[in-house]
């Protein structure tokens, strides 16, 4: 008997170029793989129609997501909000397949009466009240702090709301357990990022610099990145990158002061995996412990030695894999004892054991067709 199953995307999950839709993609392709028939909803937000993913859905749909004053509520998150969408609910209505809601975002039709009775399940990607309260914390704009501050508000109510309507997998045991404890969930698993390697391809040996990547345009990354070229590479005097899209000119001028320190505007993606290849040290601090850190397991499977603070590892399990340092005098002596060490066959081992056992995308992909069906 053929299983069919709604995804609904909260983007387009093609081209495959930035955190959010790493997940979604390599799932869908996985589920194709076991032989789901895919019906795709993706909500469109600037990219553009992808026919790549036309290879594994049954049918592919693109939804306008509302934009400005309309989305915007005094009880509904606008993440949420936003993507209301009345076209997508009459065409799940049409039969009654499970539906599978990419992340917090994709949750509007969770409390119409119409879906009491379907199978409904949300991939949480983040504790989102807890992220917006980061992206708020981190944000320098009053107006978009004012944003962020209301919709981590909103978000925290309505996450309580749903969190016992629908089945919730979560990208870490960290979420999970927020979940529980805070939010009363009693359906809510933990069922790995799927990702877009196999193999680990860490290179032996000594890289020439430190490396720190991220999507700079986001709060939380360019402050991390400022506490590293203040606090940490001042005193350091070893070759130091800081890379990843759309730096703000604050970046640009910290990394200008240091004549160890680069930054790299918007890389693309053979030179980004370059970097990560040559690089002797991955320096990834972060402020935020829910969800699980992409930019970390690129690393882990492609870099050498990874310097991390406790957010960065919390509920991944990758503990074991990388030097957890609490403050700026930790970071520097770890990084310090490393910064000549080789990386070697042993590390490699254990990267493997701890990677290929945890994110395997075919055996995952399984263990989400056994809980839907």
């Amino acid at each position: 008997m053929q299983r069919h199953l709604h995804i609904i995307s909260l983007d387009i999950p093609y081209p495959v170029d930035y955190g959010g839709v790493v997940d979604p993609y390599f799932k869908l392709k996985s589920l194709y793989e076991a032989g789901i028939k895919i019906h795709l909803h993706c909500f469109t937000g600037g990219r553009a129609p992808a026919t790549e993913l036309n290879k594994f859905c049954v049918e592919v749909n693109y939804y306008d997501r509302q934009k400005g004053h309309k989305a915007f509520s005094h009880c509904l998150p606008y993440i949420v909000g936003s993507r209301a969408n009345t076209e997508l609910l009459d065409t799940l209505l049409k039969d009654d397949h499970p539906i599978l809601m990419e992340g917090i975002h994709c949750t509007f039709l969770v409390n119409d009466p119409r879906f009491r009775d379907r199978k409904l399940i949300l991939r949480l990607h983040n504790v989102e009240y807890k992220y917006y309260r980061l992206l708020y914390q981190s944000e320098k704009s009053l107006f978009k702090k004012m944003y962020f501050l209301h919709e981590s508000r909103l978000l925290r109510k309505y996450e309580a709301q749903i969190a016992n309507k629908v089945i919730i997998l979560a990208v870490s045991e960290e979420d999970v357990t927020t979940y529980q404890q805070e939010l009363g969930a009693k359906r809510i698993s933990h069922l790995p990022v799927f990702v877009p390697y196999s193999d680990v391809k860490s290179p032996e040996g000594i890289g020439c610099f430190c490396l720190y990547h991220g999507n700079l345009s986001v709060g939380e990354n360019e402050r991390a990145a400022a506490w590293l070229m203040k606090e940490v590479f001042a005193d350091l005097k070893v070759p130091f990158v800081v890379t990843g899209k759309n730096p703000s000119a604050r970046l640009e001028k910290l990394a200008h002061k240091s004549g160890h320190t680069c930054l790299v505007a918007n890389p693309g993606d053979q030179e980004m995996q370059d970097m990560i290849a040559k690089a002797q040290i991955h320096i990834l601090p972060s402020y935020n412990d829910t969800g699980i850190k992409l930019k970390l397991l690129n690393a882990l499977y492609n870099g050498r030695h990874c310097v991390v603070n406790d957010a960065t590892v919390k509920g991944s399990g990758m503990d074991a894999a990388c030097h957890v340092g609490m403050n700026a005098e930790a970071f520097k002596s770890i990084i310090s004892q490393l910064y000549h060490q080789p990386f070697g066959e042993e590390e490699k081992k254990l990267r493997t054991h701890l990677l290929c056992h945890t994110f395997h995308n075919q055996k995952n992909a399984e263990t989400l067709i056994q809980w839907i069906w």
